[in-house]
């Protein structure tokens, strides 16, 4: 039998796996793909969805059969949380996996560290290595619950609250046949589970890497972190990068509902609008809210082929409203439709309606976003820095110095896996942190790097790092001593951060 620690390994045999975490923790399981995301909602195992094809949850038991799982299935991620969710994981003994063959044999057993701030831990993976299968331990800790875990594998969470004006109540922001997220482990307005786009969407996530000082070895681990966000198109444009005729009144109340947040206007654009047209005639199309289209276009990657490179971004995919006011009402029916409607970093939007011509209904895409600039980028990430010192201050810990090699870097990676489609530390060339901040000259013996994607802000990125045990070790690592911020927008998932530490 294997003991397993953080980021070891060990291969499986062929058939039946039990995988069992005895005490008072609900397990779960993602199904995903190489990409690290669900097909649909019946990729999540969980105790209101206790089976899905070569997987089956019993208890404090999950029985995989690598065989039977969903065609193009690469990877089941076991998920553990407190059975009673008043009860915080660092007052719980840690968990222990233990994972046994179809004949009863031993194979694993793995206990991560005790959790601190963590109310959820991705205890290890099943991954697929050619035909054979592995097992992963893996111990990273999540701070914002199972709904933080289900959106960062590409799990929609919409909130079940019922809106309060007639307006919202004919709007809907998932497509049917969500299953409650209730029951033991629920958080307070975890709401529904819904395939990936549906309804409001994002899945920020993020991974954080530390390299050993030089002539060391190690393999870096990975951790994630989540927030959550989320809302027709119609004739021709509706707007130019100046500004322009808004034919339909989108602007009247939204800017409304923005000055009353105390947040200025936007203006139309065209280019956006063309965005926003596309997605909107696709949903219309297949009668189903989606971030992405059957070809696995996003949103996102329709602004950058409409000819518009952002700094920032933020959309609502809603059907249902029949007029821009009604549109207006459900967005700000709830706290994180609300947030965006109404973010004053966005002073640029895209709208747009096209009707189902089977239910007459209209599908809504609506995007925000402030236009890329050379000066956007460089005060976007001082403000990175600057949050990042203010937190190594607070600890005790001096400032981190700008690097312009590490930010090159940092840069270069970025727009790498913007470009190239892929998020990970390590490139689809193989090239890893060190290897990138020594081909940009720098000559630190130590290096770091935290990795997201999603997040709109400085803000939001870096108390996103800070909730991720992973994420706050490298930005309060003491031997660090420089570090560089690159950001680039446009792929699946948004904005892609890197924070790459030197020392």
């Amino acid at each position: 039998m294997s003991e397993l620690v953080p980021g070891g390994n060990t291969p499986l045999p062929d058939g039946v796996l039990t995988l069992r975490v005895p005490g008072p923790f609900d397990v779960s399981a993602l199904i995903t793909d190489d990409g690290g995301r669900v097909r649909g909602d019946g990729d999540f195992v969980f105790y209101n969805q206790p089976a899905a094809p070569g997987a089956r949850l019993d208890g404090d038991r999950l029985t995989i059969d690598p065989a039977r799982l969903r065609p193009g299935a690469a990877r089941v991620t076991v998920v553990v949380s407190p059975a009673d969710p008043a009860t915080p994981l660092s007052r719980l003994q840690s968990p222990t996996l233990q994972v046994t063959a179809a004949d009863g044999r031993a194979l694993a057993r793995f206990s991560p560290p005790r959790p601190e701030r963590e109310t959820v831990l991705l205890l290890a993976e099943l991954y697929r290595r050619g035909t054979a299968w592995k097992l992963r331990a893996l111990g990273q800790g999540y701070a914002d619950g199972l709904a933080g875990v289900a959106r960062d594998f590409g799990v929609d969470v919409t909130e079940d609250s019922t809106p309060s004006n007639a307006a919202a109540s004919a709007a809907r922001g998932a497509t049917p046949g969500g299953r409650p997220l209730t029951g033991r482990g629920a958080e307070p307005g975890a709401g529904r589970i819904t395939a990936p786009g549906a309804g409001q969407t994002s899945a920020p996530r993020a991974r954080p890497v530390s390299a050993p000082a030089a002539g060391q070895t190690s393999a870096p681990g990975a951790g994630h972190l989540v927030t959550a966000r989320g809302g027709r198109v119609r004739g021709g444009p509706m707007g130019t990068p100046d500004g322009g005729p808004d034919p339909d009144g989108f602007l009247g109340p939204v800017n409304s509902a923005r000055a009353a947040a105390g947040s200025p206007p936007v203006r139309l654009d065209a280019r956006l609008t063309a965005a926003a047209r596309s997605h909107a005639g696709v949903m219309a199309a297949r009668g189903l809210l989606s971030s992405e289209s059957p070809d696995g276009t996003s949103v996102y990657q329709r602004v950058i082929a409409a000819g518009y490179p952002y700094l920032t971004i933020g959309e609502h995919l809603v059907s249902g409203p029949r007029t821009p006011h009604e549109f207006v009402e459900y967005c700000l029916t709830s706290e994180e439709s609300r947030r965006t409607l109404c973010d004053p970093a966005f002073d640029q939007a895209g709208l747009a309606y096209v009707p189902d011509a089977r239910s007459g209904d209209l599908y809504w895409t609506a995007v925000w976003a402030r236009p890329f600039s050379p000066e956007g980028l460089d005060r976007t990430a001082r403000e990175v820095i600057a949050l990042t010192n203010t937190e190594r201050t607070s600890a005790g810990l001096p400032p981190l110095s700008a690097d312009p090699r590490l930010t090159t870097a940092a840069q270069a990676h970025s727009a790498d896996m913007v470009a190239r489609d892929f998020y990970a530390h390590t490139s689809p060339g193989g090239g890893r942190p060190w290897d990138r901040a020594a081909a940009a000259g720098c000559t630190h013996r130590s290096i770091g790097e935290n990795i997201a994607c999603g997040q709109r802000s400085p803000a939001e990125v870096v108390r996103g790092w800070m909730d991720s045990p992973g994420h706050r070790a490298n930005i309060l690592k003491r031997d660090f001593t420089h570090i560089g911020i690159g950001l680039a927008g446009g792929s699946r998932a948004g904005t892609y951060w890197t924070q790459l530490f030197g020392g």
